[in-house]
């Protein structure tokens, strides 16, 4: 099993009303929720590791994450509220404004968290699960306790505007990419990361001399290069689309690497050490193949494997 340790919350996405004015309708998402959804629809065994309301909008979390094949069994449930992130486009790209106080994904405590995974191969981490405390500290803390024995991918998938606490942040985000065997970054993500004026080669060495596996950029338009042990590069286009909104590109992009890996039997520390260029080449084929799909879509609605 993969499972994806996050966030999950309501995008609340604007859309015109009767009266001409922009409303806001709720569609469920999060970096890690969407990575989960577009790994069960491709066919992936994958669960999810996140707090959830009982609320009306926690219904909502849980019911789509069942319809997409993803097991719940490992939510944490409590009576706090879902967090909101009110979603504004421009010429079809995201801004994010945050609705996050007390909320049920937020005030987790490592007492909430399961004893054993046995039967998890891989941890998937990101999004703004790792910015605010308390949860940021116990999503850390458990990949610490795993990472060992798991496989663990990182998308720090930062936004900046929510995060209070810059220096602590980046701390952390520093231990989680030395943790992890796959760590996947945007340009944008690698520029604040590793502020100034070196090259985004330079950047990416930085990167890579942190220890993981495999490191993996992606440029938008410009498509994804990802880094192999040895320090080889393997490239691959964007897929030209008409683009309706980028919300869950990449994180969909994340699910189709994962996917791609568990269907090759590569998701273990030996396997990712001596993966081979064709096996990462099509790794991030596929991210490139259901992003595409997602940004052709209105909001985070990631393809089934039919679809491809």
């Amino acid at each position: 099993m993969i499972l994806c340790c996050g966030e999950a919350l309501i995008d609340m996405i604007p859309e015109p009303t009767f009266s001409g004015d922009d409303g806001y309708v709720p569609h469920t998402g999060g970096a890690i929720f969407n990575t989960a959804i577009a790994l069960g629809r491709l066919g992936c065994r994958t669960g999810l590791l996140s707090g959830i309301s009982t609320d009306l909008f926690g219904t909502q979390l849980v019911g789509d994450l069942r319809a997409s094949n993803v097991e719940t069994d490992r939510l944490m449930r409590s009576d706090r509220p879902t967090t909101l992130a009110f979603v504004q486009l421009t010429d079809g790209q995201a801004s994010y404004s945050f609705f996050d106080e007390n909320s049920a994904g937020r005030m987790i405590e490592p007492s909430d968290l399961p004893q054993t995974i046995n039967d998890v191969s891989a941890l998937y981490f990101g999004g703004i699960s790792l910015a605010c405390e308390p949860g940021a500290d116990v999503y850390e803390r458990f990949a610490q306790a795993h990472a060992q024995n798991c496989i663990v991918m990182l998308d720090p998938n930062i936004r900046s505007g929510f995060i209070k606490d810059e220096a602590g942040f980046r701390h952390r985000i520093e231990r989680m990419m030395r943790l992890s065997d796959i760590v996947k970054v945007s340009d944008e993500d690698l520029h604040w990361i590793y502020s100034g004026d070196a090259s985004l080669d330079d950047k990416v060495a930085q990167l890579c001399a942190l220890g993981p596996s495999v490191v993996i950029l992606t440029r938008g338009s410009a498509g994804a290069q990802a880094w192999l042990p040895d320090g080889q590069s393997v490239c691959v286009p964007s897929r030209k689309v008409e683009v309706v909104d980028t919300v869950g590109a990449g994180d969909t992009f994340n699910a189709g690497v994962l996917a791609h890996l568990s269907d090759a039997g590569l998701l273990t520390k030996n396997a990712l050490a001596t993966v081979s260029a064709q096996d990462l080449t099509d790794a991030i084929g596929l991210g490139a193949q259901v992003a595409a799909i997602v940004v052709s879509r209105a909001g985070a609605n990631p393809p089934w494997r039919s679809d491809l």
